[in-house]
């Protein structure tokens, strides 16, 4: 066996295309492991946990090539094999200029000069979105910033000019959104019907999604504002203008609006804004003492005279003997925050814990865990292998964009597991990834599935008091 690490000072590549390039190397012959990736801290703690050492010095505007070959026969094939994937990922696709032979545009707005557009989606580094997403309001055209590590101070400033315009902001670190049928980001696949949906949380509105999916009601707008939209400091800026949006379209008979724990001070002064709306508004706002996702899907659904269904649950976790702690690992923010309190009210006790693995401090230089499984997988080891784990919580969402076959990666881990594991698989029978084949190969691997974040989470509890 042997091992390489080398260093290219100011080679840049974005954390998504590294991932393929990684991916494409570590299948080679000869290849045991291969990680490419900038030298952000998180990174190099991977790749330090992965056995490999990191020259110091390396800073995160360095490129890390680090293999682990059979032997160092093997070492020329896996370091070309690193040049032709990096070269082939940063090719241009077809169709990036205008078959004039100009070059493509390099900027928001250089691009909306040449063309003007409904909305606009970026995706760059945190620290160079709002540049970006500035051009696109000053053009009077609707954002979809899906950069995280966006400096609030500056989410502000975007939401402030485009209220002086009337433009929506979505973001940043807008996950979802569905605008008139067209998904963006992490978006499931729905139907359109009578919800619209103003949504400060990505993964929220995903459960919103898939619950009233199966329930066989569609969403025509998903609007998603950013996790921090309700803030104290943003002051809900974009939701003002979403909720106005919606309000004006006649095809949404009601509005649901799903948060994080919002500021209590601007909760109450959306709700203002909501009673004077036309449409009525339905409120899912996370936190101690209220409603649980699925429960305001029930809600929504008794408004509009549907009847609420059971929500399905395939496999039987059994409790195991031993471990004292329920160990939850999300790739929802939302998710995760809504499975601490329902732990909390379903009487788990201290000492439990839920990680969410998509918050910014873990996704600085590389690709969300909805995308990235490498993270999480870590994680899910070292809980299961912990004779303290009780049980393990975990979230699997679906949609455009996520990772397109998510058990693949998760069933090897699973298969044998000690501790019970309780899944939650958000999405629908019109998903990518195919809902029916994810929860199956889930449920083969030993796992309970639940599509109710809720359910899943009392009944982790449950398996929880079995153990002890």
């Amino acid at each position: 066996m042997s091992t390489h690490v080398e260093v290219r000072p100011g080679a840049y590549a974005d954390s998504v295309t590294l991932l393929r390039v990684s991916r494409t190397v570590a299948g080679l012959d000869g290849v045991t492991a291969a990680q490419v990736a900038m030298a952000t801290p998180l990174n190099v703690d991977v790749l330090s946990g992965m056995g490999f050492e990191v020259p110091a010095g390396t800073g995160p505007n360095d490129l890390v090539v680090a293999l682990r070959v059979t032997g160092d026969a093997e070492l020329p094939a896996a370091l070309a094999g690193v040049d032709t994937a990096l070269a082939e990922a940063n090719r241009p696709t077809a169709g990036s200029g205008d078959g004039t032979g100009t070059a493509a545009p390099r900027t928001t707005g250089s691009a909306l000069d040449r063309a003007a557009a409904p909305i606009a989606l970026v995706s760059v580094p945190g620290p160079h979105a709002a540049v970006e997403a500035m051009d696109a309001i000053e053009a009077d055209c609707d954002v979809l910033i899906f950069s995280d590590n966006v400096p609030v101070e500056q989410e502000i400033a975007l939401k402030r000019a485009a209220a002086e315009r009337s433009v929506l902001v979505m973001g940043p670190d807008c996950g979802t959104a569905v605008v008139h049928g067209l998904g963006l980001g992490f978006a499931n696949t729905v139907p359109p019907g009578p919800v619209g949906i103003v949504a400060a949380s990505g993964t929220g509105c995903q459960q919103l999604l898939a619950l009233l999916d199966h329930a066989g009601v569609g969403v025509t707008s998903a609007l998603g504002v950013g996790g921090r939209d309700l803030s104290a400091e943003v002051r809900g800026l974009a939701t003002r203008e979403a909720l106005r949006r919606l309000d004006a379209d006649p095809a949404v008979e009601l509005i649901v609006l799903v948060s994080k724990p919002p500021a209590d001070n601007v909760a109450d002064e959306i709700r203002a804004l909501a009673a004077g709306l036309a449409t009525p508004v339905e409120f899912a706002l996370l936190g101690p003492g209220r409603p649980d996702l699925t429960a305001a899907a029930g809600s929504v659904l008794t408004r509009l005279g549907r009847p609420v269904p059971d929500w399905p649950v395939h496999g039987s976790a059994r409790p195991a003997a031993g471990g004292r702690y329920l160990r939850g690992l999300f790739a929802g923010g939302t998710l995760a925050t809504e499975a601490a309190t329902v732990a909390t009210a379903a009487g788990a006790g201290a000492g439990h814990t839920f990680l969410d693995l998509g918050d910014d401090a873990y996704t600085a230089g590389r690709a969300h865990p909805m995308i990235d499984p490498t993270l999480r997988l870590e994680h899910l080891r070292a809980a299961l292998a912990d004779p303290d784990t009780a049980v393990v919580l975990l979230d699997v969402v679906l949609g455009h964009g996520a990772e397109p076959d998510p058990a693949a990666a998760l069933v090897p881990v699973l298969s044998g597991a000690r501790p019970p594991v309780v899944v939650t698989v958000v999405g629908t029978t019109a998903d990518p990834q195919d809902l029916h084949r994810q929860v199956g190969a889930l449920v083969a691997a030993g796992a309970e599935v639940h599509l109710s974040q809720a359910g899943a989470t009392r009944r982790a509890v449950e398996l929880l008091g079995a153990a002890q």
